[in-house]
C-alpha cells in the first residue's frame, strides 16, 4: 500500500517546519519529511515523490524585498540542478495531479507571489493579490478567532463547525488585492475560507485586535477553486495539543489541539485519493 507522505520546506529562514512536520504525523501521514530548499534545487529531492506540500512560517530571505517576495522569485525561475527542468515545472504539476499544498503565514505570503493563490481560473502563475504590513505598523503575536467559511471548497477546514482559534504572529499579514474583481470573485466562490472574528465567531470583523492586520473584508485564509491549495497567515501547527492553549491551565480542553484538524483533513484526503 502506497504510504501518506508529506514534505517540509525549511531553509533561508523558515522557523516552524519541526512543528509542521509532527502536525503531519500527528495528523495521519505515515511521513513527514523535512528537506532544505537546496535539495529541491539540487534535484535530491522531487516533488513527484510526496503528496502534501507544506510550505511554514518564518521570515524567508530575511523579508527581503518584501514578506517572501525572494523565495517566490528563486521557485519561480530556478531550475533543478543536471535536469535543468524549473522548480516551478515541478509545482504546477504537483498541483495538476490533485496533490495538496498548505502555506501558513510565510508560506502564505510565499503562494500569493508566486501567484498560486488565489489562482482565479486556474492561472497558478499570475500575482492577483499581496500580503503586506499590518495596519497597526507593528508585528502582532497574539491568538484570534476565525469564521469559517462552510461553503468553502478547502480540503482542510471541512467538518469545523462555526470557527476555530489559533495563533498569529506576523508583521506583513494584511491581505490586499489587485482589483475590485479578484475580490468579487474570490467572495462569490468563497475562497475565503477563514476570516478574522469575534469571540463567537458570529461575523468577520475588522476592529482590532480581533483582526490584527487590517486584511481586505477581515481575510484571514484562501483556497484555490479546488480547494487542495490553501494559504493562511495563522498557525495550526501551533496548536495540535492543549497545553498549547493560552489559557490550558485555567480551562477544561480537548486533549487535541484545533489546529489539528488542518492535517488530519489533509491526511484522510491524500489516503482516500492515493
Amino acid at each position: 500500500m502506497t504510504k501518506a507522505k508529506a514534505l517540509v520546506i525549511t531553509g533561508n529562514g523558515t522557523n516552524c517546519e519541526t512543528e509542521a512536520a509532527h502536525a503531519c504525523r500527528l495528523g495521519g501521514f505515515d511521513e513527514a519529511r523535512i528537506a532544505h530548499i537546496s535539495e529541491l534545487m539540487t534535484g535530491e529531492v522531487s516533488l513527484d515523490d510526496y503528496h502534501f506540500l507544506n510550505l511554514t512560517g518564518g521570515f524567508l530571505d530575511g523579508d527581503d524585498l518584501g514578506s517572501a517576495k525572494a523565495q517566490a522569485n528563486r521557485l519561480r525561475y530556478a531550475a533543478v540542478a543536471g535536469s535543468n527542468e524549473p522548480i516551478l515545472e515541478q509545482l504546477l504539476r504537483f498541483i495538476g495531479d490533485g496533490k495538496l499544498v498548505l502555506g501558513v503565514c510565510n508560506g502564505f505570503q510565499l503562494l500569493v507571489k508566486m501567484g498560486m493563490l488565489p489562482a482565479l481560473g486556474s492561472d497558478y502563475v499570475k500575482q492577483t493579490a499581496t500580503l503586506t504590513y499590518n495596519a497597526s505598523g507593528r508585528f502582532q503575536d497574539r491568538w484570534c478567532y476565525l469564521k469559517v467559511d462552510a461553503s468553502s471548497p478547502s480540503v482542510y477546514t471541512r467538518g469545523i463547525e462555526g470557527g476555530v482559534y489559533l495563533p498569529i504572529r506576523h508583521g506583513e499579514g494584511k491581505f490586499l488585492v489587485d482589483a475590485p474583481e479578484t475580490l468579487e470573485a474570490i467572495e462569490n466562490k468563497h475562497l475565503a475560507c477563514l476570516k478574522y472574528s469575534d469571540a463567537n465567531y458570529s461575523a468577520p470583523t475588522m476592529e482590532f485586535p480581533e483582526n490584527p492586520n487590517g486584511s481586505t473584508n477581515a481575510i484571514a485564509g484562501i483556497c484555490d477553486e479546488t480547494g487542495r491549495v490553501m494559504g493562511l497567515m495563522p498557525h495550526p501547527e501551533a496548536f495540535v495539543h492543549r497545553t498549547q492553549h493560552p489559557r490550558w491551565t485555567r480551562e477544561e480542553l480537548p486533549e487535541e489541539g484545533a489546529g489539528l484538524v488542518f492535517f488530519r483533513n489533509a491526511a484522510q484526503y491524500v489516503k482516500q485519493n492515493l
